[in-house]
């Protein structure tokens, strides 16, 4: 069974920084892609950074500079560190695993909240 699981959101200030995890388990996680998501209320789910099997990262606009993704596949674990953040980082913030062989399979997490405000 797959499981994918979402931790770390908070209600932050802006400029503070921020730690999110994803555990998996069910997965070959070492042959995953991982990439983390966000929806803002009312808006559509984008696309924030990715991290291939062999570390290769890449960042939306909005965020590069500011957030960090990177994995331990000992833990089979994804991270988004996220620096400097700002009110309009506010949304749900989602993990994804997406495994390409055979065939396509990507998995999701619940979501984890993160809300930036004075």
């Amino acid at each position: 069974q797959v499981h994918i699981v979402e931790s770390g959101g908070a209600l932050v200030q802006p400029g503070e920084s921020l730690r999110l995890s994803c555990a998996t388990s069910g997965i070959p996680f070492e042959w995953a892609t991982m990439a983390w998501y966000r929806q803002a209320p009312g808006k559509q789910l984008n696309l924030l950074t990715t991290i291939t099997t062999t570390g290769r990262t890449t960042y939306a606009d909005s965020v590069k500079g500011r957030f960090t993704i990177s994995r331990d596949n000992a833990k089979k674990t994804v991270y988004l560190q996220m620096d400097n953040l700002k009110p309009e980082d506010k949304a749900v913030y989602y993990c994804n695993a997406l495994l390409q062989g055979g065939s396509v399979s990507d998995y999701w997490g619940p979501g984890t909240q993160v809300t930036v405000s004075s």
